[in-house]
């Protein structure tokens, strides 16, 4: 395979980039043509959000052709958009032939979270020197793929509410994961001992990898959008979200805790914690357990 890659500005990279795409390229990849000079320049957005400059001052633009293709004709499509760039300003490079499988699958080894949770890819399924999946010798192993839905284990927000689970859940205990994504958190919660288990989320995609995930680590758990979470509360609910839904959520939320019942989220950074308590104030008190890499795990109970 081929690869077209030219330079630009930051007024051209979005343009650029969508001209390609239209004109066949496969893909198209934005770069920092300073990168790893003194010039290098990071891009920031806040957590679940896109940073304000979505470009560089100067861009390198990697386009993939497709077996066949004419650089020519792509750089053909971007003459409306200011001329094609000069002779010296893009060139075609050889991609070597690559398992791209394989390398992909390289960068997801087996996660352990705290002293009772693995998080095992399919692929490492054999490995020697892993616990068998499901909960032994109380050790829990879950067999999870990184995916279309957020969460494979791998996010301090994850680890933090893993680590609550395994530290704080009793057998038996009902639990609801609100913002259930891959259904990392209900699936450890009911291979660590819960009763039932019911998992919600905002996204159809979200709800069918939380059942397929679920059905692979034999975990019953109960998966829904949230017009189908059927009225109730649980001994335990946890929402790994971002703070601005997390507030707006407080009513609803914290009228789903049990008597007696925790309350736990995480996707909350540290300067936001005091806010995210206030908001769920009128209902029940809760305090940062645990923080990590700048970001909380906020707990409480309800009276």
């Amino acid at each position: 395979m081929r690869e077209l890659v030219l330079h630009c500005t930051e007024a051209q990279a979005e343009a650029w980039s969508d001209a390609l795409l239209e004109a066949g390229a496969l893909s198209v990849s934005v770069e920092d043509a300073d990168g790893d000079t003194e010039r290098e320049q990071a891009l920031f957005g806040e957590p679940g959000s896109e940073p304000e400059t979505l470009a560089w001052q100067r861009n390198r633009l990697v386009a993939l052709l497709a077996d066949g293709d004419d650089p020519a004709q792509l750089l053909a499509a971007l003459d409306a958009l200011g001329g094609t760039p000069d002779a010296s300003a893009w060139r075609v490079r050889e991609v070597p032939d690559a398992d791209w499988v394989r390398l992909t699958q390289s960068q997801f080894g087996p996660i352990t979270v705290g002293e009772r949770i693995w998080i095992v890819p399919s692929w490492h399924r054999e490995d020697a020197g892993l616990p068998a999946a499901g909960q032994h010798d109380g050790i829990v192993r879950i067999e999870l793929d990184p995916g279309l839905a957020f969460g494979t284990g791998s996010h301090p927000t994850t680890h933090l509410c893993l680590e609550w689970l395994a530290a704080h859940l009793r057998p038996g205990q009902t639990v609801l994961d609100y913002g259930c994504g891959s259904g990392i958190l209900a699936i450890a919660a009911k291979l660590l001992g819960a009763g039932e288990v019911r998992g919600v989320d905002i996204d159809e995609q979200a709800v069918q990898a939380t059942r397929q995930n679920a059905a692979v680590n034999r975990a019953q758990v109960q998966a829904s959008l949230p017009d189908g979470l059927s009225a109730g509360t649980s001994e335990v609910v946890v929402a790994n979200i971002l703070s601005n839904p997390l507030k707006v959520l407080a009513p609803m939320l914290a009228a789903r805790v049990a008597p007696g019942g925790a309350l736990v989220l995480s996707g909350v950074l540290e300067r936001q914690a005091d806010e995210v308590a206030q908001a769920y104030a009128p209902w029940l008190p809760l305090s940062v357990w645990a923080a990590r890499d700048g970001w909380v795990c906020l707990a409480g109970r309800c009276a």
